[in-house]
């Protein structure tokens, strides 16, 4: 293995952290308490990174790969890539982790208990990336949100120390709905990487075939598919929602942020008449905070 000191570990780290701010909900905003935005950052590095390994999107170089010790003939095969990553993340539990980024949640899952689980979670989900690529129904996606998203509010609700029963089952609708509208905004991209998380009995229904989704314009039935799953998206939002009115102060704030953030996508979506393959329909700040306020007063 390749010692660590010799990859730049500190721009691998800034380099996944940087991505915070292209995500469509605050991951650990300034009003925050200074301990919770540390946390939830390492968190948030994990998940960037994990993410990063599963779509192939790692810096050019192989620094990642050197340090969790795949060597560079294997440094390209994701599956790889997860199985070392999933052994370091297992060191954060009983040793010392290689990773800077795992090195970083090391310290976060001491102080907050945290438990392997939601990490095998992601991780989990990132290897069915790499087998799966189409969704015969809705359920099926569902299950695969139940690990590509729901860990993370799980998380954010054990980070912070709120974690019920009823807040997890509303954090996961939201959690759902948000990985939902990412994948909305996203099918260009997700096509372009062989993905495609529109269910294959909605696109049937909606006569939408895979072709249709490589056209520069989306045309009426891929149109009213998008508006069609938009608006399941829209009533996870909704159901989640009261998880915002069950906390107080800055949380609420955050949480409020979350659904805020997929709401204002989703207005952005259809602000774009559902056309999704020209590229990612996003809102802009002056929407989103008008969707916080929406969300804090419980309105809909």
């Amino acid at each position: 293995m390749t010692e660590t000191g010799t990859t730049r570990p500190g721009v691998t780290e800034r380099g996944t952290l940087d991505k915070a701010a292209a995500e469509n909900f605050p991951v650990a905003p300034f009003f925050l308490p200074k301990d919770w935005r540390t946390d939830l950052m390492a968190v948030y590095g994990f998940a960037r990174l994990v993410d990063d390994i599963g779509d192939g999107d790692l810096a050019p170089g192989g620094a990642d790969a050197r340090l969790l010790g795949v060597s560079s003939a294997e440094a390209e095969d994701r599956l790889v890539l997860l199985d070392a990553f999933e052994a370091d993340l297992h060191r954060v539990f009983s040793g010392e982790p290689r990773h800077p980024l795992l090195r970083r949640l090391q310290p976060t899952v001491r102080r907050r208990a945290l438990t392997p689980e939601p990490f095998l979670g992601l991780i989990a989900a990132n290897r069915q990336d790499q087998l799966v690529t189409r969704y015969e129904t809705y359920d099926d996606l569902l299950a695969y949100c139940e690990l590509s998203a729901n860990p993370v509010g799980r998380l954010v609700l054990a980070v912070t120390g709120t974690s019920t029963p009823e807040r997890v089952r509303l954090s996961d609708a939201i959690c759902t709905a948000l990985q939902i509208v990412e994948h909305l905004q996203d099918v260009a991209e997700d096509l372009g990487r062989d993905r495609i998380y529109l269910p294959a009995a909605d696109m049937k229904r909606f006569h939408v075939q895979e072709a249709d989704l490589a056209t520069k314009t989306a045309g009426a039935s891929v149109r009213a598919l998008v508006a069609y799953e938009a608006q399941r998206a829209r009533e996870l939002l909704n159901e989640g929602a009261p998880l915002v009115g069950s906390v107080h102060g800055r949380l609420k704030l955050l949480l409020a942020g979350f659904v805020a953030g997929g709401r204002a996508a989703l207005r952005a979506i259809a602000a774009a008449e559902h056309d999704v393959l020209p590229g990612p329909p996003k809102p802009g700040k002056l929407q989103l905070l008008r969707e916080v306020g929406v969300t804090l007063r419980g309105e809909r």
